[in-house]
């Protein structure tokens, strides 16, 4: 009977330590993973302002008139209000992303589940804005004009981007419904894609700005 209870104990105990072991790993590898993902989205930064300066570059420097003139006409201007529309749809995903992360670190995942499901549907509806948007707007295609190459390469960029935060929210959301990977204290998952998305967001702010107010 002893044999068994000091048997008991010593499995307990060896439990008890194996957890503070991965607890400890956790929040070591933690720290490198927060690290190498924030130096992803710092060259994400380079990528995106290599591009955005070319643009302003060409836009001072190449054309005397912005839009530029084609086939002896001026460009029209994007659809400012359309853009503003989209652009709401967007940023509304980054307030109920954030929520969605809150309601997970306090343990409230009906809460989570709701706004990570609007922060896929509003991304997937940006995605659709912009899709519109390319099919209606009248600045000669990718190869038309400078203005047409700018505007489509950057926005095209950033809207790949918007695509694989919508996929990578998606897996998120199916892990947490379906596998244990994370917890209310062990969800550097989670927090990855909150910030890539709020990184996403940050970016629209910048083209927005240049393509449709400048």
């Amino acid at each position: 009977m002893a044999v068994s209870v000091a048997k008991q104990g010593y499995e307990l105990g060896h439990g008890h330590d194996e957890h503070d072991h991965e607890e400890v790993i956790y929040q070591e590898t933690r720290d490198m993973r927060l690290l190498g993902f924030v130096l992803f989205l710092c060259s994400d930064v380079v990528l995106f302002s290599s591009f955005i300066f070319a643009y302003i570059y060409l836009r001072t420097t190449v054309a005397p008139t912005w839009p530029p003139i084609m086939d002896g006409h001026q460009l029209p201007r994007l659809d400012t209000a359309f853009a503003a529309v989209n652009s709401v749809v967007l940023f509304g995903s980054g307030v109920t992303m954030h929520y969605a992360m809150e309601g997970w670190k306090h343990g409230n995942k009906g809460r989570f589940n709701l706004f990570m499901l609007f922060t896929i549907i509003l991304g997937s509806g940006f995605l659709g804005g912009q899709a519109y948007e390319y099919a209606h707007a009248q600045i000669g295609g990718w190869s038309g004009s400078i203005f047409g190459a700018s505007f489509f390469t950057l926005t095209g960029m950033h809207g790949f981007h918007v695509f694989v935060g919508v996929v990578y929210l998606a897996v998120l959301w199916w892990q947490t419904s379906r596998t244990n990977l994370y917890d209310t204290h062990r969800y550097f998952g989670l927090t990855a894609g909150t910030l890539y998305w709020h990184f996403v967001d940050v970016i629209w702010v910048a083209l927005f700005f240049l393509f449709y107010l400048w």
